[in-house]
């Protein structure tokens, strides 16, 4: 699993359109309005890195509203979330 975190700028007018448009691209699995530079981010996970250049540019550019993309490849994850979830494939939590 590739997953890649685009930043996103956006037409400041279209910003939630353009979010909601984004957060229905299946490969797409998080989109967040942020503070900073960029407008959106969003979660991307693909089974290859050639699957990327069909996403991002073939995909999330053409969203109406998107100015200018960039896009971070992810090496590791560290989240506890990630984890939790590479080790508890199969067994339900029991309490």
């Amino acid at each position: 699993m590739v997953t890649a975190i685009v930043l996103i700028k956006a037409d400041v007018a279209r910003i939630p359109e353009t979010a909601e448009e984004i957060a229905k691209i299946p490969q797409v699995s998080e989109v967040y309005s942020v503070t900073g530079e960029f407008d959106l981010v969003a979660m991307v996970r693909v089974r290859s890195h050639e699957e990327l250049a069909d996403v991002i540019p073939g995909t999330v550019n053409k969203v109406t509203g998107v100015t200018h993309t960039e896009t971070h490849i992810a090496f590791r994850a560290y989240s506890r979330h990630d984890l939790d979830a590479a080790f508890a494939i199969g067994y339900a939590e029991t309490d």
